[in-house]
């Protein structure tokens, strides 16, 4: 099989250098890339290391080879073009059409799937001009994504940063992994609200009830979404997964701290997926001090009161309307029987049931699941990669949001 043809553009920022890394991801991955990077981007990483990583000859100008017409082949024979990272003069350029060197020239011609990962300082990134520019692009079908908050150049901090590298690969490989009949990116326009990982309730000062979830299934959602175009809010609930390149990535604790995050994001969301393992319960009372082991005495009871059940409520109280909510139900015996009960007391629209234990589905790289379905509709996942599962899931968002 032929390699699938990659373009890295690389515009001038500072976080250049981190390119290298996305570029070893790729061809390491079996990738073919070509790297084109504009003038400004030489003056961090100069072409011999673009063309020694990548086994490809670099050039900025449309005027080299000439006879290979460059400007138009490059863009016309490629099956992903990813630009990172993508600056403010590049992202206005590129929603204006400019073409004044290669790399705007093989945008303004490619067919293909484009990815945007823009660094900048947090207020280019926030001048309307930069944002007006990215709903364009966004608009046309390419995919932007969110900067990632942290560290800038100097002592300057804020959203604006390139996501890690490794995190902008898994959003290339997934816009890459659908057919060329699903590449479409379904879910332009839209922001979706997916909650992962699991709740603990404190105890005292160092325990707390908790569960097994690690947040991949959430994660695997949120990524998905990013690569079908979405602007996502990850809640993410003691999850130690590095954060999605994309997503804007709020952290809670517990139960109602996830219910204040989930509802405030809400507000303004077409869909929000509940994957989170939420605690049904929390301790009644909560301790000051550890707890102590007395000698010729067994401990109190540990009395429970009921967690908001936050699912129930964002399907009854919808912020807006059309908005799609979805449910997990983690079963361990009478799963369908227990699920199809479920979506029926929690209102939400589609339910993804699936049978845990304590080497089952918690942790584990795969999934199988059946989505359930308020019309009576039933969609079997079989097991597989839980990037899987999340396509699906977002299949029946995409179908329902349309």
């Amino acid at each position: 099989m032929d390699k699938p043809k990659v373009v890295l553009g690389v515009s001038g920022g500072i976080a250049a250098y981190k390119a290298c890394e996305l570029l070893r991801r790729l061809t390491e991955s079996g990738h073919e890339v070509r790297v084109v990077p504009t003038d400004s981007a030489l003056h961090f990483v100069g072409a011999a290391t673009w063309s020694a990583l990548s086994g490809n000859p670099v050039t900025t100008e449309v005027w080299d080879s000439v006879h290979e017409v460059p400007h138009v082949r490059i863009g016309q024979s490629a099956d992903l073009v990813v630009v990172a990272p993508a600056t403010a003069d590049l992202l206005a350029k590129a929603a204006h059409g400019l073409a004044d060197d290669l790399l705007t020239n093989t945008l303004l011609t490619a067919r293909c799937p484009v990815v945007f990962a823009p660094a900048m300082h947090t207020e280019m990134w926030e001048h309307p001009a930069t944002q007006e520019n990215v709903a364009t692009l966004r608009r046309r079908g390419a995919v932007v994504i969110e900067p990632a908050v942290g560290r800038l150049t100097g002592v300057d901090t804020g959203k604006g940063r390139l996501p890690e590298p490794g995190e902008i690969f898994e959003v290339c490989r997934r816009v890459l992994a659908r057919g060329i009949e699903e590449r479409r990116i379904d879910l332009a326009g839209r922001h979706v609200v997916v909650s992962a990982g699991g709740t603990r309730e404190p105890l005292d000062p160092v325990r707390f009830l908790g569960n097994r979830s690690t947040g991949k299934q959430g994660y695997a959602l949120a990524r998905a979404a990013v690569a079908r175009g979405a602007r996502v809010t990850l809640v993410s609930a003691n999850s130690e997964l590095p954060d999605p390149a994309g997503a804007d990535v709020v952290r809670v604790g517990t139960a109602v701290q996830l219910r204040e995050a989930v509802v405030k994001a809400a507000a303004d969301a077409d869909a929000v997926v509940m994957a989170a393992a939420v605690a049904d319960f929390r301790p009644a009372t909560y301790a000051e001090g550890k707890i102590k082991k007395r000698d010729g005495h067994e401990p109190d009871p540990i009395v429970l009161v009921r967690n908001p059940d936050v699912l129930a409520e964002i399907s009854a109280d919808r912020a807006r309307p059309g908005q799609v909510i979805v449910g997990f139900a983690a079963e361990t015996d009478d799963v369908l029987a227990n699920g199809r009960a479920k979506l029926a007391r929690k209102g939400c629209d589609l339910l993804v049931v699936n049978e845990v234990g304590e080497h089952k589905t918690f942790g584990s790289e795969a999934n199988e699941a059946v989505v359930l379905a308020a019309d009576g509709t039933e969609t079997p996942v079989p097991y597989g990669p839980k990037e899987a599962l999340a396509d699906t899931v977002w299949d029946l968002v995409a179908g329902r949001l349309a």
